[in-house]
């Protein structure tokens, strides 16, 4: 008899620590289910797709009209309810190619922060502490001043420039490409002038 209660209290001191082992199961299955959600909403924000560049929208006519309106729609419904978005958008912004641009990857940015799986606070922290207020600056700086009138043909006036700028240093790009390539521990090579364009005198 008291080899068989020593050997019972062995085995009980044998389980003693493994009384704690469900709560600890399930503790690690609640860490487990919380690393497979953030691992599943990271996952969501990264296949979540980027936002339609207007600079690079394509040419077809009712595409680039979906997007202005998707766009106007947003603005209305909240860009335009701060009062700093309100008081710096001139009424000629969409002719403002970047200013199209900064708003419209600010309604995607707010997307993504606001809606779908992947939406999160610090997202929605992110898009009110920087990311909009940096859209304001830039419309203000780019922008800020002008308006319609600024865009209307007048006798006298000079035109508007037209079309993309030009590219600072492109006829050089060969060169430089050919020096980074092969020698770029050496100093870059000496800039050139750029071609002549048509009309131009040397």
């Amino acid at each position: 008899m008291a080899g068989l209660a020593r050997l019972v209290d062995g085995l009980r001191r044998d389980l003693d620590p493994l009384t704690g082992l469900p709560d600890r199961v399930e503790e690690l299955a609640s860490l487990v289910a919380s690393l497979a959600e953030a691992l599943a909403a990271s996952t969501a924000r990264k296949q979540a797709g980027p936002a339609p560049s207007w600079l690079l929208a394509p040419t077809d006519r009712q595409k680039a009209a979906d997007l202005l309106d998707g766009l106007i729609g947003w603005m209305g419904a909240v860009y335009l309810r701060y009062p700093d978005g309100l008081a710096t958008l001139p009424d000629c912004w969409c002719r403002h190619p970047d200013v199209v641009e900064e708003l419209l990857w600010l309604m995607y940015a707010w997307s993504a922060a606001y809606q779908g799986p992947a939406a999160s606070v610090g997202l929605a922290g992110d898009w009110h502490d920087r990311q909009r207020p940096g859209v304001v600056r830039r419309i203000r700086q780019s922008a800020g001043s002008c308006s319609r009138e600024n865009h209307q043909t007048r006798p006298n006036r000079p035109p508007l420039p037209s079309g993309a700028p030009a590219v600072p240093g492109a006829h050089e790009l060969d060169v430089v490409a050919g020096w980074w390539a092969s020698n770029r521990d050496k100093s870059a090579p000496e800039p050139t002038d750029p071609p002549l364009r048509e009309g131009e005198r040397p």
